[in-house]
């Protein structure tokens, strides 16, 4: 059985304690990796190397910071292949997923901030009767980056790459469910003799390490992705240092289809936008809204595509539908297909767990599931329920839909299908969210602001905001006038 090590200071480590957590594949719901339950000491141990590693990452040229982010997605890309069918083996989704998406993206995060070092400016305002004001932006020091099991590596890297492209060193956190795919990262750091110490990351549980990461006093900055109620806790022992804080939180997203939308065009996105990753993404849009006049033609046709979706095994090519994350991850999704029926839900396909055969006779596998007759209210449309099931929910007027895709205290992500221009401004400009897509789903310009508003989180990742975030500004006043 295969233990994965703390990478800190361009070395494996073990953890400070000796002890270790068991990490199950999905797919078999077996154990077949351990990973460290690292504590307070691990983290300390990871500060120290970021800050000896910090004035010289920190004051090398931007074109060297380009040079080393390079490197380090030429070598993902080299190895996409392995990074994919660990992902794949790690999380449980389809290896054709991981191949297609998640490892080019993790390697285009490490492309797109490695330029950012280089093109990334501050700004100079000249000053009448006085002379110039300019700012400079340097970068904070060391700060953390806690990344999610839904997207493993490409979350992971979209943390680490515009932190280390804008001078800082790193103490990074992945999923305990999902280390794999980082402890490769940190063998690639190893291959390519990345600098020791500007990089460092460190397995365990959020409870233990990531508290111990975002309470250090001396980490200065914290970017986080996942739930709102860890977002909370993050605010409440870190915002209390007056650290900045990146939090890119939970999501229960509209899907918005009125009637003159490109029907073929929008049924195909929306299976993709509904059960991509068994729905385990933070955009997926797990609240349908649909204009009632077409409502019908939409459940029958949705529904029928649905049903014929195949779970099975995450390694086949042809597989689209993979395993959930972990076994308290599918009850979890279960509990909630039991409470909508409470609620009088009814379950239109779906709605059950899948038993396959063989090895993957104890995996976590859920049945794609499509509810209907439920209004927003419920506890099932107003909570994250982050797997294989939505809801279909109808609307009348223009004014209805934007009502009901504003129902909830989320707001990180909405999509709208119409062909009327006029409206799909007008709604875009009226939907509370930080990410509205409008005829499409999940395309992404790295350049582009991302994150959301209200519980879906707080502050932007992407592009310069991201190089923003990782930077403090500092204004210097000259007087040359007089």
């Amino acid at each position: 059985m295969e233990r994965i090590l703390n990478y800190i200071d361009g070395k494996w480590c073990e953890p400070s304690e000796g002890k270790w957590i068991d990490n199950y594949q999905p797919a078999t719901g077996k154990v077949y990796s351990q990973i460290p339950d690292s504590g307070a000491d691990d983290v300390e141990k990871a500060y120290q190397a970021a800050r000896g590693a910090f004035k010289s990452w920190a004051g090398s040229k931007s074109n060297i910071r380009f040079k080393w982010l390079l490197k380090l997605s030429q070598a993902i890309e080299k190895n996409l292949e392995a990074y994919a069918a660990a992902e794949s083996k790690d999380n449980g989704k389809p290896v054709s997923l991981a191949t297609a998406v998640d490892i080019p993206r993790a390697v285009s995060n490490f492309e797109f901030f490695a330029a950012a070092a280089t093109q990334f400016a501050s700004e100079s305002h000249y000053t009448e009767g006085l002379g110039i004001n300019y700012t400079t932006r340097r970068p904070i020091g060391v700060v953390g980056c806690i990344s999610p099991w839904n997207l493993p590596l490409y979350l992971f890297s979209w943390k680490i790459a515009p932190a280390l492209a804008a001078g800082n060193t790193v103490v990074a956190k992945p999923s305990e469910i999902t280390p794999m795919t980082a402890y490769l990262l940190s063998k690639s750091a190893m291959e390519i003799g990345f600098p020791a110490g500007v990089l460092n990351i460190v397995h365990g549980l959020g409870a233990r390490a990531g508290d111990a990461i975002c309470r250090h006093p001396k980490i200065k900055a914290i970017s986080f992705t996942g739930g709102t109620e860890t977002g909370k806790r993050i605010v409440e022992s870190a915002g209390t240092q007056f650290k900045k804080l990146s939090l890119e939180l939970g999501g229960k997203n509209p899907n918005v289809i009125f009637a003159d939308c490109d029907f073929d065009d929008m049924l195909k996105v929306t299976l993709r936008s509904s059960f991509a990753n068994q729905g385990q993404i933070c955009l997926c849009g797990s609240r349908i809204l649909v204009e009632e006049s077409i409502a019908e033609k939409f459940i029958a046709a949705f529904t029928e595509k649905v049903s014929k979706m195949k779970v099975g095994d995450p390694a086949k090519p042809e597989t689209k539908m993979g395993a959930v994350v972990s076994k308290p991850h599918m009850e979890k999704i279960l509990s909630y297909i039991d409470l909508a029926k409470e609620e009088g839900g009814k379950v239109k396909c779906g709605g059950h767990q899948v038993k396959l055969e063989g090895d993957l006779a104890e995996g976590y596998y859920i049945a794609p599931t499509v509810i209907t007759g439920l209004d927003q209210t419920c506890r099932t449309n107003q909570e994250e329920i982050f797997g294989p099931v939505v809801t279909i929910d109808t609307f009348k007027t223009e004014a209805e839909a934007i009502e009901k895709a504003n129902a909830t205290t989320y707001g990180l992500a909405s999509t709208i299908w119409t062909a009327n221009l006029k409206r799909a401004h007008r709604v875009a400009g009226e939907i509370e969210a930080g990410i509205v897509w409008v005829n499409c789903w999940l395309e992404r310009d790295l350049r582009t602001p991302f994150g959301g508003i209200k519980s879906s989180g707080v502050g932007r990742e992407g592009g310069f905001e991201a190089m923003k975030f990782f930077t403090e500004p500092k204004n210097i006043c000259i007087n040359y006038e007089s």
